[in-house]
């Protein structure tokens, strides 16, 4: 999981410009390194806050690499690798990975870590690529991937050498869908879970978001309607420590991607739609539309945007 961001900006998506669903409670807590937000319609109990905090709490001991103690921190430091047991929800997870693998042809892998790692983004944050005589010794060992050096059974992830698994593309996403469960399990059925920008809308009223400019966030391109639906974004300059250098790689190379700047994805699913967000950086919108369902708003590093026919929004560039 990315555990915090090299620079201070964190929303990709602004604050809702109208309709937002009236709210009696407002739960902000910070979870996986970032700040988050819960606006409700009806108050919140106590108990339910303790719930979403330890479920957070229990994401992030499963799925951060960049805590020692974590579960994949584990899984990166054995040797010869070994048998690891994730919780039961990681079987949904871990299948969308295996979607997404497939649509973007290993574009989108949760071993990327170690690439990104090699770049500066490690648990140190030491933003500094590492030497090229490491970065060669990485290369004499092979590429890794999901489908070839990883082997699930059931909840348990078999390994055979040291892996980073980052889930990134789609963990925090991931994460709200679960948060949000939780809300419609305690009888909530009017909220917005905001994840620094990874939102999920439930209720009856259009709730309108802000598209921020990747690289000023002073300015929208755009607004979206969101109803009962998820909206996930990714910019080049969320997390970017270094000419050409930030955290979306192309996983098949470990190089990071220079055409596309930002992503907006519109999706039934918060996990799904984060996951596109990244995909499309990668891979033509037609091909990823052909396995599944969503509509989206992309930026190319040149200026031009393109988007859904039927995106539900207005643009203003």
């Amino acid at each position: 999981m990315n555990h915090a961001r090299p620079n201070a900006a964190e929303n990709a998506v602004q604050a809702a410009l109208d309709g937002r669903e009236p709210h009696a409670d407002r739960f902000a807590f910070e979870a996986i390194g970032t700040n988050w937000r819960i606006d409700t319609a009806e108050p919140m109990s106590a108990c339910l806050r303790d719930r979403i905090l330890d479920l957070v709490w229990r994401f992030d001991a499963t799925y951060s690499r960049f805590r020692p103690d974590s579960l994949v921190s584990r899984i990166a430091a054995a040797p010869d690798g070994g048998r690891f047991p994730f919780p039961e929800d990681s079987i949904e997870l871990f299948a969308l990975y295996d979607r997404l693998y497939a649509a973007t042809e290993g574009a989108v892998d949760p071993l990327v870590g170690r690439q990104l790692e090699l770049l500066g983004y490690d648990p140190s944050y030491s933003l500094t690529p590492a030497p090229d005589e490491v970065r060669a010794t990485e290369r004499a060992r092979g590429r890794v991937a999901w489908v070839t050096d990883v082997v699930r059974d059931g909840t348990t992830l078999v390994t055979r050498r040291p892996l980073v698994i980052d889930v990134g593309a789609a963990g925090k996403g991931y994460l709200v869908d679960l948060v949000s469960a939780i809300m419609r399990e305690a009888g909530h059925t009017r909220f917005v879970v905001d994840g620094s920008g990874d939102l999920l809308h439930a209720g009856k009223r259009t709730f309108r978001v802000g598209l921020e400019h990747p690289f000023d966030p002073q300015r929208v391109i755009g607004v979206a309607h969101l109803r009962g639906r998820a909206l996930c974004a990714s910019g080049v300059a969320r997390r970017a420590w270094g000419d050409g250098l930030h955290h979306v790689l192309d996983a098949r190379t470990g190089v990071p991607v220079a055409g596309v700047v930002a992503t907006w994805v519109v999706a039934d699913e918060t996990a799904l739609a984060d996951g596109l967000a990244t995909a499309l950086f990668f891979t033509d919108a037609s091909r990823l539309t052909e396995t599944f369902q969503f509509t989206y708003v992309r930026m190319h590093a040149g200026g031009g945007i393109d988007c859904s026919p039927d995106f539900a929004g207005e643009l203003f560039a």
